[in-house]
C-alpha cells in the first residue's frame, strides 16, 4: 500500500535541529560549539548528497515517495550541489554537520517535502554511508598517489643503474650495492603500502544506508538495490554493527601509519646521506631552506618534517583505537571524533606523498662521493666466499677472512693492501688470482640472484615495478 509520509506544517521549525523535538530547553551556546563537526564533515557534502538522492530513490520504489516527491527532492539536492561546487552554499546557525546543513537547505528549496527525505534514516546510518563514500574517493587518490612515486623511483633506477654505494647494516658500512637497489628497496615498501590500501578499500565498500538508528529499516526499502545504486559492493550484514562499525576508520589510520612510517624512514636516509658527512645526495632547493643565523646551512627541511609528520599520524591511530576499546553496542557521540582525526592523517599523507615525490624527484646522487666511500673492507665477504668456491666450508672460510681484517686492522692498511703471500699465510688455497676479488664492480655483479644487486636483476626490477605502477594507476 501507499505509506506516504506527512510533512510538518513548518519546516523550518523542524529544522532547527533533527533531533529537537523531544527537547523543550535551549542548548548551552558552549555546548552549541562543543557538538558542531561542520567545520570537520563539510568535506563530506558530496557524498552526503549522493546518499540522500539514492535513499530518495529507494523511498520511492518503496511507495513512500511519490514520483513528483521524490523528483522534487532530487531536483532540490541537485541544486544544494551546485551551491556548495560553486562556494554559494550559505550556512546558517544551527547547522551542526553537513547532514543538517544539506537538509537545511534542501527544506529551504523545496519545502516541506524536504522533510521526507529522513524517512526511516538516522543519522547513524547516514553519516557512515557518507563516510564510506567520502573515503572510497579519498583512497583512489591515494592509490594513484603512491603508484606515480612508485613510477618515478623505478624510472630513476633505471637511469642511474651503474652507481655504486655503500649498503648499510647497523648503520654500518657493509657491503657495495647500487645506488638504483637502495631506491628501489623503498619503492617495494610503497608497494605494498598500496596493497593494503586497495584491500582497506574493497573491506569498506559495503553499504549501512537502511540500517536506521540501530534496528533496521521499516519501509521496506531495498537494501540490494539502495547498494548498488551508490556503488558499494553489497549492503552491510548487520544493522547494529553496521551503526557502530569503524574498523575501516582504524584500518585505513592504520595503513597511514606504516606508510608514513616508510616515507619517514626514507626521509631518514636522505637526512642522514645529505649531511656534509657523507655528502651522498643533494637536496633540491625547492625542498631545502637556509639557517636564519648560519649562511652556509642548507636544511633537509621536507625530508624532516616528513619524519616529524609521521609521528602526527601515529597520534591519530593511537587515539582511534582508545577512542572505540570502550563503547558499548551501537552508536555512541564519541564517533563524531573518529573524522577529525583520520580525515587529517588521510591529509597529512597525500601531502606527505606529493612531497616525496617532489624530493625524489630533484635529489641530486654524488656519484664519485658515494663511489670513494666504498672501503676495503666491505669486500671481506667477497674474499671468504673466495675460499667457498675453493671448497672450503664457510664457517672456516669467515674465520680466516675475519683473521684477514684483523691483520689489516694490525697493520693500519686497507685490506687490498695485503699481499697473495699474507693471505696464504692465513689458508694455503689463496691463489694469485684472488686479486681479483678486490673490485667493487665484480663484487655487486657476483650478487645476480633474484632481488640482488646485480645489474640484470636491478634492471628486472625495475621494469617489473614499472609494470606494476602503469597497471595500478
Amino acid at each position: 500500500g501507499n505509506r506516504r509520509c506527512v510533512a510538518p506544517d513548518n519546516p523550518a521549525a523542524a529544522m532547527s535541529k533533527l533531533w529537537g523535538g523531544r527537547f523543550t530547553g535551549k542548548t548551552d551556546p558552549i555546548m552549541e560549539r562543543f557538538n558542531n563537526s561542520l567545520d570537520v564533515d563539510r568535506v563530506m557534502w558530496s557524498a552526503d548528497i549522493a546518499g540522500s538522492v539514492a535513499y530518495a530513490t529507494s523511498l520511492e520504489a518503496a511507495g513512500v515517495l511519490s514520483a513528483a516527491e521524490a523528483g522534487q527532492i532530487r531536483e532540490g539536492l541537485g541544486k544544494v550541489r551546485e551551491e556548495w561546487a560553486s562556494g554559494a552554499f550559505v550556512v546558517k546557525e544551527g547547522d551542526e554537520d553537513i547532514h543538517t546543513a544539506n537538509e537545511r537547505r534542501l527544506t529551504e528549496l523545496i519545502g516541506a517535502v524536504g522533510g521526507k527525505v529522513h524517512t526511516g534514516r538516522s543519522r547513524n546510518d547516514q553519516v557512515v554511508t557518507d563516510l564510506r563514500l567520502h573515503l572510497r574517493s579519498v583512497c583512489a587518490e591515494l592509490a594513484t598517489e603512491l603508484a606515480g612515486l612508485v613510477t618515478l623511483a623505478a624510472k630513476r633506477a633505471t637511469a642511474e643503474v651503474d652507481l655504486l654505494m655503500p649498503g648499510y647494516t647497523h648503520l654500518q658500512s657493509a657491503q657495495p650495492v647500487r645506488w638504483s637497489h637502495w631506491m628501489l628497496a623503498h619503492a617495494q615498501a610503497w608497494r605494498r603500502d598500496h596493497g593494503r590500501l586497495v584491500q582497506a578499500a574493497e573491506r569498506m565498500n559495503e553499504c549501512p544506508l537502511g540500517s536506521g538508528a540501530l534496528a533496521g529499516n521499516p519501509f521496506g526499502v531495498e537494501r540490494e538495490s539502495l547498494a548498488s545504486a551508490l556503488g558499494f559492493a553489497r549492503p552491510t550484514a548487520n544493522s547494529m554493527d553496521a551503526v557502530s562499525d569503524r574498523d575501516f576508520v582504524v584500518e585505513l589510520s592504520g595503513w597511514a601509519t606504516l606508510l608514513m612510517a616508510h616515507l619517514s624512514r626514507f626521509a631518514e636516509d636522505i637526512i642522514v646521506f645529505s649531511t656534509q658527512e657523507f655528502g651522498f645526495v643533494k637536496c633540491g632547493d625547492s625542498y631545502s631552506t637556509g639557517s636564519s643565523l648560519m649562511p652556509q646551512k642548507k636544511n633537509p627541511d621536507a625530508a624532516e618534517l616528513l619524519r616529524g609528520k609521521a609521528n602526527r599520524v601515529l597520534g591519530h591511530h593511537t587515539a582511534l583505537l582508545a577512542m572505540i576499546k570502550g563503547l558499548p553496542l551501537t552508536y555512541n557521540k564519541d564517533l563524531q571524533e573518529d573524522k577529525q582525526a583520520l580525515f587529517d592523517s588521510l591529509d597529512t599523507v597525500q601531502a606527505a606523498l606529493k612531497i616525496t615525490s617532489g624530493v625524489l624527484a630533484t635529489l641530486q646522487p654524488a656519484a664519485a662521493r658515494m663511489r670513494g666511500a666504498l672501503n676495503s673492507f666491505m669486500l671481506a665477504t667477497d674474499l671468504s666466499e673466495y675460499l667457498v668456491r675453493k671448497g672450503v666450508p664457510f664457517r672456516e672460510t669467515h674465520h680466516v677472512a675475519g683473521r684477514a681484517v684483523q691483520l689489516a686492522e694490525e697493520r693500519s692498511c686497507a685490506l687490498t693492501e695485503l699481499s697473495v703471500a699474507d693471505l696464504q699465510s692465513l689458508h694455503p688455497l689463496f691463489g694469485d688470482d684472488v686479486l681479483a676479488v678486490w673490485d667493487f664492480d665484480a663484487s655487486v655483479e657476483r650478487r645476480d640472484s633474484i632481488g640482488g644487486v646485480s645489474k640484470r636483476r636491478v634492471l628486472e626490477q625495475a621494469d617489473a615495478l614499472a609494470a606494476w605502477a602503469d597497471a595500478a594507476a
